[in-house]
């Protein structure tokens, strides 16, 4: 134990043992000074990886806003076709009906057949009515020729006239026989049903056996030659889009986006003001909020190649970009991006489609409107 001894307050303290100073180098620093130390320019490194990832994330922010905020887009777009009924013209049972349901077939193609025997005997009894009246056609004809050179002594000028008339109404008849004939004919080639285009067999619910009655439909076709979307565009975006601009198309089903370009703007939509009461007055909404809602307008898009894997089907839904390959930050991403170009790059447009199509000839220049159709194609980016 230590020694103890009395301090001047007569209370008993422990001698411990006193810290040894620290050394001293002969630069008059500690020696604890003598640790290597980190340079100054590796603390700067956290600051600098700071700033280029704010830089990399504000530039690339400003891409997505070039991209998808001034090039037009909107994501309520519907793809579209023309439907053609096939309804038969004739009524009977069906005794054919070589297609399935979702089936294609080509222009010219037998949908159906109905039993054709009724319109047989039809055509057969409008040529025995045919030969009936040329026979009583050529009776009336000699007769009236044989009492024309007759004398009034044995022939009167009215019994003359009264031939005559006969062999007119007999001509009538005939004729009245051939356009019968005609018909019946018709009704026959009627009783086979082809198709009128190029498509899609879909919603088939007849079968063989099944009677028609005229002008009922029995099957439906999606002309496979009449895809096209309709691109609902708000109001605001308008001023950018002219007729001939090409459009990126990426439907909800495929990764694989698909090309097309702007064939028109519709030119109206309803206007809820306008509807007329009871009286013919316009029923006006009284109310006005302010907040205005962008009205929709449909932009129509014809649909170019389309990709192997892809199956246009009517109905489906897609996202549309008008003229997506132009912008500074679209040639930012692409630059920070490699590759991205090449894998999604519109097919060039064929010749007969290098312009837009006109529907009706184009006005004068002084009375065309600003943000009227333009017929010369938009400049963009080489794939």
């Amino acid at each position: 134990m230590g020694d103890v001894r009395l301090d001047p307050s007569d209370r008993p303290v422990s001698s411990l043992p006193t810290p040894a100073p620290e050394s001293t180098a002969p630069d008059g620093n500690s020696a604890k000074d003598d640790r290597p130390r980190r340079p100054s320019g590796l603390r700067a490194v956290p600051i600098l990886i700071t700033l280029v990832t704010v830089v990399v994330a504000g530039l690339l922010g400003w891409a997505v806003w070039d991209a998808y905020l001034i090039a037009p887009w909107t994501r309520d777009g519907t793809v579209r076709a023309y439907i053609v009924t096939e309804a038969s013209e004739v009524a009977g049972r069906l005794v054919s009906l070589p297609v399935r349901a979702d089936g294609y077939v080509t222009k010219g193609q037998l949908l159906m057949e109905i039993d054709p025997t009724d319109y047989q005997i039809a055509v057969a009894d409008a040529e025995a009515s045919v030969e009936q009246a040329q026979a009583t056609l050529d009776n009336n004809r000699a007769q009236a020729t044989r009492r024309k050179e007759l004398t009034t002594l044995t022939t009167s000028e009215e019994e003359k006239q009264t031939y005559i008339t006969q062999a007119r109404t007999a001509e009538a008849t005939l004729r009245h026989s051939l356009a019968a004939l005609a018909q019946a004919r018709v009704n026959l080639q009627r009783t086979r049903v082809v198709s009128t285009v190029n498509g899609y067999v879909t919603n088939l619910n007849a079968q063989v056996g099944d009677y028609v009655t005229v002008g009922e439909r029995v099957i439906s076709l999606v002309n496979a030659d009449s895809f096209w979307l309709d691109g609902y565009f708000e109001e605001t975006q308008l001023s950018g889009i002219r007729v001939g601009d090409r459009a990126r198309i990426l439907l909800m089903g495929y990764k694989t986006p698909i090309w097309g370009h702007v064939a028109g703007i519709t030119r109206g939509i309803e206007v809820q003001n306008a509807q007329p009461d009871a009286a013919g007055l316009a029923s006006v909404n009284p109310v006005f909020t302010w907040i205005r809602l962008a009205q929709r307008i449909p932009v129509r898009i014809d649909i170019d190649p389309v990709p192997q894997p892809v199956v246009l089907v009517a109905g489906m839904t897609a996202t549309v970009q008008i003229n997506p390959h132009t912008g500074h930050g679209i040639a930012l991403m692409e630059s920070l991006l490699p590759g991205q170009k090449q894998r999604d790059t519109p097919v060039p447009l064929p010749a007969a489609q290098a312009l837009a199509p006109v529907q009706s000839p184009p006005p004068d220049p002084l009375a065309m409107p600003q943000g009227g159709v333009i017929l010369q194609p938009s400049r963009e980016k080489a794939p």
